[in-house]
């Protein structure tokens, strides 16, 4: 195993001896299971506890779920957290973008890694770099 279960215990707990939960330590657990090998389900159930709760989500939320749905193959999951941020009028940034991209480029969905980038252009946020490598791999893929 690795700090992510780690991360998790810690998290049970917290909860077991009520401890107030807030934004910073919800993004911490979730940010944990984002590690290579990490629980990228476990992360979005932390989110949906969130959206249940008080607790504010933000982009930093947001941006260690899209990159644990990344580094677990899920670009579907990915792609559906940016749109939950739309739709939520939480602000997008480049990385959530980047990791969402990139996801698409692990599965191979060369598509929807473009129509992501051209969902950015459209947005005011600024891609970079490794947006364009992201999207370049995506096509690279397929071959």
């Amino acid at each position: 195993g690795g700090n992510w279960e780690k991360a998790l215990q810690l998290f049970s707990v917290m909860v077991q001896c009520n401890v107030r939960l807030d934004t910073v330590t919800f993004n911490a657990v979730i940010s944990a299971c984002e590690e290579k090998g990490g629980d990228w389900e476990k992360a979005l159930q932390l989110l949906n506890v969130m959206m249940r709760s008080i607790v504010e989500l933000d982009t930093v939320t947001f941006g260690s779920a899209i990159s644990a749905c990344e580094n677990g193959g899920e670009w579907e999951q990915a792609i559906r957290l940016v749109n939950v941020m739309a739709q939520g009028k939480i602000r997008r940034s480049t990385v959530t973008f980047n990791a969402a991209i990139s996801a698409c480029a692990q599965g191979g969905e060369w598509e929807r890694g473009l129509q992501l980038v051209s969902m950015m252009l459209q947005s005011t946020v600024q891609p970079s770099t490794i947006t364009f490598n992201a999207a370049i791999s995506a096509c690279e893929k397929t071959g």
